[in-house]
């Protein structure tokens, strides 16, 4: 079984040296690049001997070029490379723009290894993925929406009330869009629902299709930020 290629993009050295030395003891990981800026990451990626990384751990703060603009500039180009932005920034702003960058996930860096370890599995299996406090934080920001049952959602849902290119969710759609957003891969919203991995896979397709984006990530970003997961309260 190959391992999964891994770049550290982290300008504090410590906390670079850190972060490698730990996933390094995992035999499932394999550190190919540690990189100081977002414009490391780029170089790297564009030099024709070196392999692809599965996935790219990007802090959000670094110098010459930040995290954000680097996951956009990387999604553009190499979209089949996973990113999950592992920062201590937790702004609603910061994560909307994370996603909408492309990135697949939002951890804080007070996660513990084991935690990281399983979301960096989860992701390179398909799941999107927001760390509790921040999805908590994010969805308060959301307007409470009526029951969901049998409704029709709207694609451009603003908080005035008004809707528009309304898309016709089936209730079981609208479970799988909520396990999406709660950062589940495929086989655990099966197992969640009681479906199969194949009706999952279904299901997702038919959600990204009404909701008229490229993947699940942003079906996630469209779900939160167009109210279309219920508010926890």
């Amino acid at each position: 079984m190959s391992k999964l290629k891994l770049i550290i993009a982290e300008d504090h050295e410590l906390s670079r040296l850190g972060l490698s030395l730990s996933l390094q003891k995992n035999p499932k990981i394999e550190i190919i690049h540690e990189a100081e800026s977002g414009q490391s990451v780029l170089d790297f990626l564009a030099a024709e001997n070196n392999e692809k990384p599965d996935l790219i751990l990007m802090d959000i703060g670094m110098p010459i070029l930040d995290g954000i603009e680097t996951t956009q500039r990387v999604k553009q180009k190499y979209p089949d490379i996973k990113v999950l932005m592992l920062t201590s920034h937790d702004s609603g702003d910061e994560v909307f723009a994370s996603l909408s960058a492309g990135a697949e996930a939002y951890c804080l860096k007070d996660i513990k290894l084991e935690r990281l370890e399983q979301v960096i599995e989860m992701v390179q299996e398909g799941a999107v993925w927001l760390d509790p406090a921040i999805a908590q934080a994010v969805l308060k920001t959301l307007p409470v929406n009526l029951p969901h049952k049998n409704r029709v959602f709207s694609s451009n849902h603003n908080y005035n009330g008004q809707t528009s290119n309304s898309i016709d969710l089936t209730e079981r759609e609208y479970e799988v869009l909520e396990k999406i957003v709660e950062g589940k891969s495929n086989k655990e919203i099966g197992e969640d629902l009681f479906i199969t991995i194949h009706t999952v896979k279904a299901h997702v397709c038919n959600i990204i299709q009404k909701l008229s984006v490229n993947d699940r990530t942003q079906a996630a970003v469209k779900a939160l930020r167009d109210g279309l997961v219920k508010k926890k309260i």
